[in-house]
């Protein structure tokens, strides 16, 4: 199954995906957020780290002259990455370097960040408020856009004993890239927190679906190869589990009906056979009897009973191996000594056979049935291919099978018929003839009995010509 169609591939793109998209909804919900104004959710903590700095700012300032204030200035802004400028509120600057506020920067300091409350029966000096309770601002502003952060702090002038409007600014290139604004390790910390949540809850779902469906998918390949007795998980449920059950009662009432068709092809193959044989005896003895005239056509009756004979046998032994394939007993078999019994069997004069089996060699089967399905293979190949020169029969371990080949070098079989061969009943066109081909059964009987022995066969075509069947068992 190719990852990119599999079920699996489509709930880890989707659950990826819907990954993503809460990213995306996140990002854009942090974009508005920052556009928006410090007392926003994301840039709450950054208001509070700002206020408290700016509080050690103005502390450190009423401890200083003014000569260094640019120097305390300039600590605390190769600090925080940052710029920082001091001005009163009627936009004179008292520390920092020289610079040019934008407008809506430079508005945002014009007013009385310490409000016109005056104590009665007091002087007329206004009293500064908490740091925190004066306003704060962010605005965006310049080419390429910096990042303007004001907020009012109380400064004492040590000299003059007297308070200062101070109004503390901060240019940031980018709040992104700023610890000061942007925790990286937090939100990692929370990002990789969402995915694992999400690959717990997700994880269990994917591999209990894929997992249940590989079961399925592996039952109904049994299935289809003809093997019923197969049992289906029905530990589920939901819809997956009540398909289980569906395939479960199909398989039941399949394997019913299938043997039913085998039994009674045997049993009809069986019932044939005896009066085909009464028939055959019969014959001979008229074809001893009569005259040399009539006996021509006894003779003719006598060869379509030994073909109807001849059919007859291969049903019986065709409807054993399906019938009895689940039942039958397996052990160890010598590859060598099978492929000469069957060598000696079929074999002719005409006919060169080669082989090249090692003598220690040993596979898991039926010795009848791997007798059988041999014997069938070297007389097909005999029969088609005995004249076009030797008929090779090979064997290598490989590393839990034994593969026995037997190849030829007849004229081969079109692609599209290298599978039909194994079905019962089929020839090709070049072996329809009686004189030519037999009865379609020969190949079938080889497939059933070798997949009888938890085997597989199959043919091909070779290069330049010929044609090579394979049998491969589970090695000893």
């Amino acid at each position: 199954m190719r990852w990119q169609r599999s079920l699996s591939a489509k709930i880890f793109i989707t659950a990826f995906l819907n990954l993503v998209l809460l990213i995306v909804v996140f990002l854009v919900f942090a974009r508005v957020q920052y556009r928006f104004d410090l007392s926003s959710f994301l840039l709450a903590p950054a208001r509070d780290r700002i206020l408290s700095v700016s509080r050690l700012i103005a502390l450190n300032l009423e401890e200083t002259s003014p000569a260094s204030w640019d120097q305390v200035l300039q600590q605390y802004a190769s600090k925080y990455e940052a710029q920082l400028f001091l001005f009163d509120d009627s936009g004179n600057q008292y520390g920092g370097a020289k610079v040019t506020l934008p407008p809506q920067v430079a508005a945002g300091t014009r007013h009385d960040p310490f409000g016109s409350r005056r104590q009665q029966g007091a002087s007329s000096q206004p009293v500064p408020r908490p740091l925190g309770d004066g306003p704060i601002f962010l605005i965006t502003a310049g080419r390429p856009s910096e990042y303007w952060v004001g907020t009012d702090i109380p400064i004492w002038a040590v000299r003059s004993n007297r308070p200062i409007h101070g109004f503390l600014i901060w240019r940031f290139r980018t709040l992104w890239t700023n610890t000061f604004f942007f925790n990286y390790k937090a939100w990692a910390t929370v990002i990789l927190a969402t995915i694992l949540v999400s690959v717990i809850c997700w994880l269990p779902l994917i591999r209990g679906l894929t997992h249940f469906i590989s079961e399925l998918t592996h039952a109904t390949r049994r299935v289809a190869e003809g093997h019923f007795d197969i049992k289906l998980p029905v530990r589920r449920q939901d819809e997956l589990g009540q398909l289980s059950t569906s395939i479960h009662q199909m398989t039941e009432r399949l394997a019913n009906f299938v043997h039913g068709q085998r039994r009674f092809l045997s049993d009809v193959a069986h019932e044939l056979s005896s009066p085909v044989a009464r028939m055959q005896a019969a014959l001979g003895i008229l074809e001893q009897r009569v005259q040399e005239g009539p006996q021509s056509y006894v003779s003719d009756a006598l060869e379509e009973l030994q073909h109807m004979s001849e059919l007859i046998n291969e049903l019986l032994l065709f409807s054993k191996a399906q019938i009895g394939g689940s039942k039958i007993d397996l052990k160890p078999v010598n590859v060598a000594d099978t492929v000469r019994r069957a060598v000696e069997r079929e074999a002719s004069p005409e006919s060169l056979i080669e082989m090249q089996v090692g003598e220690q060699l040993e596979v898991v089967a039926n010795p009848e049935y791997l007798f059988r399905s041999l014997a069938n293979v070297i007389r097909n190949a005999i029969r088609y291919a005995g004249n076009f020169g030797p008929i090779t029969i090979s064997a290598k371990n490989g590393n839990s099978e034994v593969a026995i080949m037997v190849t030829d070098n007849g004229p081969g079989l079109p692609e599209s018929e290298l599978d039909k061969v194994f079905k019962p009943f089929y020839r090709p066109e070049f072996a329809r003839q009686r004189e030519t081909g037999g009865v379609g059964l020969g190949l079938a009987i080889v497939r059933n009995c070798v997949e009888a022995c938890d085997g597989s066969v199959r043919c091909r075509n070779r290069s330049p010509r010929g044609l090579e069947v394979e049998i491969r068992l589970p090695a000893a």
